[in-house]
């Protein structure tokens, strides 16, 4: 097998590993009332349905125009504008100190509603797309809703055992995490180089920071809510979107898109979630001298 061959299927192992440990070990440590107290602001959840299923594609489709992208390259950006609710924001958010169980919750609503949507917007939008859903909603139910459902019903069951499976599923999907992003670049390296030359590079980037702006913008007052809607909204579902595109596509440029905006969303995010953190603790800080004065 060839080394690149090789490469991308140990990413797509990695993934696997990554998505199901992650929502295992996030679905052990909340409760199922936890998750759904976030959601009950409708204001904060209509915002979140807007910066990801109406500002994040117009987003796209802006940038495409803006910078007279290839039509493949500008199917394969708005592939991610309308692709919500990816599974790595768990992760981020921890990073970012975030408020969990709205991550938790906002993912999954993203999640189903990115299952019914982008049957319905994409055909409309480019012209001979067909999108069978139930190709999307299966692979999340299986690696995303199952082993969240699984590590809630152990957690209401029996505490001590959830949080001893926990601290051996946290440090697994810390590692897998690793993976991921490593061998997803360098399994792709080659195809990120192929785009060169044309605005690809930029407008992931663009994208990417626009988008973060929009849910930054939206994520109400709360600097904890704002920092979760921000890396949710920049940080997009591409395995839909990859999905969608191996089904409809055989220009390898589209393909190629979706994996350059998923590369350079790791790159810009994971430092972003990093310094929102930093700002996190640093409020903290503050809360507690103003509380001691």
């Amino acid at each position: 097998m060839p080394l690149t061959d090789l490469l991308i299927s140990g990413a797509n192992v990695s993934v696997v590993v990554f998505v199901v440990s992650s929502t295992l070990g996030v679905g052990l440590g909340l409760t199922v009332p936890q998750i759904l107290a976030p959601l009950r602001s409708v204001r904060l959840v209509t915002l979140s349905l807007t910066a990801n299923f109406v500002l994040a594609p117009l987003a796209a489709i802006g940038l495409a125009r803006v910078l007279s992208l290839d039509e493949p390259l500008a199917v394969g950006l708005l592939l991610c504008g309308v692709a919500a609710g990816a599974p790595f924001l768990i992760k981020l958010a921890d990073l970012a100190k975030g408020n969990m169980p709205f991550a938790v919750g906002i993912m999954v609503v993203l999640m189903v509603i990115t299952v019914g949507y982008m049957p319905i917007v994409l055909p409309r939008l480019v012209e001979g797309v067909s999108v069978d859903p139930m190709n999307i909603a299966r692979s999340l139910i299986v690696l995303m809703l199952a082993p969240l459902v699984v590590g809630l019903a152990l957690r209401a069951w029996h505490p001590p055992s959830a949080a001893r499976v926990r601290a051996v599923v946290t440090p697994v999907s810390s590692i897998s995490m690793m993976f991921v992003v490593t061998l997803t670049t360098a399994g792709h390296f080659r195809s990120v180089l192929s785009v060169i030359g044309t605005f690809a590079m930029v407008a992931a980037v663009l994208f990417t920071v626009i988008c973060f702006g929009i849910g930054w913008v939206l994520g109400g007052p709360g600097a904890d809510t704002r920092g979760v809607l921000s890396l949710g909204t920049a940080q997009r579902n591409t395995a839909a979107a990859l999905v969608v595109a191996g089904q409809n596509f055989t220009d390898a440029r589209v393909v190629v898109m979706i994996t350059v905006v998923m590369i350079v969303s790791f790159a810009i995010l994971m430092p972003l979630a990093r310094v929102l953190a930093g700002r996190q603790q640093a409020g903290a800080i503050r809360k507690d001298a103003a509380a001691a004065g």
